[in-house]
C-alpha cells in the first residue's frame, strides 16, 4: 500500500524531528521518524532520522536507486568499514552491503532518491574537511557531493552567529536540515533536528541569532515522485 508524508513537492514541507515520536522498522532494533515518504511503506523514497539500538544489524540488501547517510551519533559500520559521527555515505544505485551499528548510531538518511548507475561511491569523513568561504558573507561550507550529469549537490554549511543571508533563492528546489543550532525565516523559527524542502522557484530570507550547522541538498527534486495534485 502506498503511503505519502510531505509528498507534494510543489509546496514548502517542514518537520521538526526533536518533537516526533520514534516509530519501529521491521528490524525491530532499528527505530525512524520519516519526514517525507512516496510510494510503498518500505520500498517507497524516503527521508528519515534513524536510530540503531546497540547490537544492531541488517541483513545484507541492494539499494536500487541509491542510498544517502549522515552519521549524526554513534558509529555506523558495515563489511566496508566503521562510519562515525560526521561522516557522510553516498552508495549508488547497484551497491549490497549489511550494516550494523555494536553500539549504536543515529542517522540521517534518504532512500531511493539517487538513480543512475554512473553516480559515484563517496565517503566523506567531515571531521577531516575544512571549511571553505562562500560569496554570502557569514557562510562556510564543506562540499560532500556534486558530479557532472547529475543535477543534484550536497554540502555542509556553517552560518556565524548574526547572519543574515539576505534574500536567498532555490531555483531547483532545496532540502534543509539542522545539525546544530538555529535559523529563523519569514515563516518561523527551526533549532536542531529541523527539517525543511523548500519548493522550485522559492525564496526566503533565512538569518541566525547564535550560529547554525546545516545539510543542505540543492537541485534534488528531479529525482523525487511528487504526490501532489
Amino acid at each position: 500500500m502506498s503511503v505519502t508524508i510531505n509528498g507534494d513537492l510543489s509546496v514548502r514541507a517542514t518537520a521538526d524531528t526533536a518533537r516526533m515520536p520514534w516509530t519501529p522498522s521491521p528490524s525491530g532494533t532499528v527505530w525512524r521518524k520519516r519526514v517525507h515518504l512516496v510510494g510503498p511503506a518500505e520500498s517507497g523514497q524516503v527521508t528519515s532520522v534513524v536510530r540503531y539500538e546497540p547490537n544492531s544489524r541488517f541483513p545484507a540488501h541492494d539499494h536500487p536507486d541509491g542510498e544517502e547517510i549522515l552519521v549524526l551519533d554513534g558509529v555506523f559500520s558495515d563489511e566496508y568499514g566503521d562510519w562515525p559521527a560526521g561522516t557522510y555515505l553516498l552508495n549508488p544505485e547497484g551497491f549490497r552491503h549489511a550494516p550494523f551499528a555494536d553500539a549504536g548510531c543515529l542517522l540521517f538518511v534518504k532512500l531511493r532518491q539517487f538513480a543512475g548507475r554512473g553516480r559515484l561511491h563517496v565517503v566523506v569523513d567531515t571531521n577531516k574537511s575544512d571549511w571553505m568561504p562562500t560569496s554570502t558573507p557569514g557562510v562556510m561550507r564543506k562540499p560532500l557531493y556534486e558530479q557532472p550529469g547529475f543535477t543534484d549537490r550536497v554540502m555542509l554549511e556553517q552560518w556565524s552567529a548574526s547572519a543574515e543571508l539576505g534574500l536567498t533563492s532555490y531555483e531547483e528546489g532545496a532540502e534543509l536540515f539542522v545539525l546544530d543550532g538555529e535559523f529563523a525565516d519569514e515563516e518561523g523559527v527551526y533549532g536542531k533536528g529541523c527539517w525543511l524542502r523548500m519548493p522550485a522557484r522559492s525564496r526566503h530570507r533565512p538569518r541566525t541569532a547564535r550560529g547554525c550547522t546545516l545539510y543542505v541538498k540543492r537541485s534534488g527534486l528531479a529525482y523525487l515522485v511528487s504526490a501532489g495534485p
